[in-house]
């Protein structure tokens, strides 16, 4: 079972959960007290309460531990495959100013196959940007991979050294790409910038992918990406 089969089954259960990164895949806490470690292998480890119907029919589902949990397990089977389809087609998309590059991106991942998801045109229910983000990455959001625009928005350059400026995307851009890195994990976010721009030097291992003017340059890398993060994109 996969990190995104677990949170699509939680979700389609209505189970309230927190999510956190693992060295080697994503650990679930549940509200009523099962924690599942889910690793990249497809390996699940159960924490915290061990006897409950949702420790079984998780672990039903890894190891067909008996016919009475497959069975049970069977009606929700279409709406867990029809919500890990639903992740494996959302695609969340971070930008900043460039909104000439975000609607490239857009066109892009939907003659993919894929749904691009926007920040700005999900409804906002009250909540700050910050709110509405952790929302539609959060348990009700169903989206495993992200891509983040850095643009040139903003110039900037070290103190004392105003001839050394540089381009840079916008701060809360910056904000949002940690937050979907702590969320996604590394392997899900492509970091597609202008080569203009200014690049985070301290964040090492990320997959930064460069373009000039256009998204069209990057697709092929783009869809292999997609590819590797279990995603199926059209050619």
């Amino acid at each position: 079972m996969s990190p995104e089969e677990l949170r699509a089954l939680l979700t389609q259960r209505q189970v309230n959960f927190l999510e956190k990164p693992l060295e080697h895949g994503v650990q679930f806490r549940c509200s009523e007290g099962e924690v599942f470690n889910v690793f990249n292998t497809g390996k699940v480890q159960l924490q915290g309460k061990k006897s409950s119907e949702l420790a079984e029919a998780v672990l039903g589902l890894t190891t067909g531990a008996s016919p009475m949990i497959r069975e049970a397990s069977v009606e929700g089977a279409g709406h867990l495959s029809r919500a890990t389809e639903a992740i494996e087609k959302r695609v969340f998309i971070v930008y900043g100013h460039d909104i000439a590059s975000r609607d490239q991106l857009e066109l892009l991942l939907r003659r993919m196959g894929l749904d691009p998801i926007i920040l700005q045109n999900l409804p906002a229910k009250g909540d700050t940007i910050i709110e509405k983000l952790e929302h539609y990455l959060g348990q009700t959001g169903n989206i495993g991979f992200a891509c983040v625009l850095l643009t040139p928005d903003d110039e900037g350059n070290q103190v004392g050294h105003p001839d050394h400026k540089r381009y840079r995307a916008r701060q809360n851009v910056i904000l949002e790409l940690g937050m979907v890195l702590a969320r996604l994990g590394r392997k899900r976010v492509a970091i597609l910038y202008k080569e203009s721009v200014e690049v985070p030097s301290d964040i090492a291992g990320l997959l930064y992918i460069p373009y000039k003017e256009r998204l069209d340059e990057v697709q092929l890398q783009l869809f292999r990406e997609l590819k590797a993060a279990g995603y199926e994109p059209r050619a």
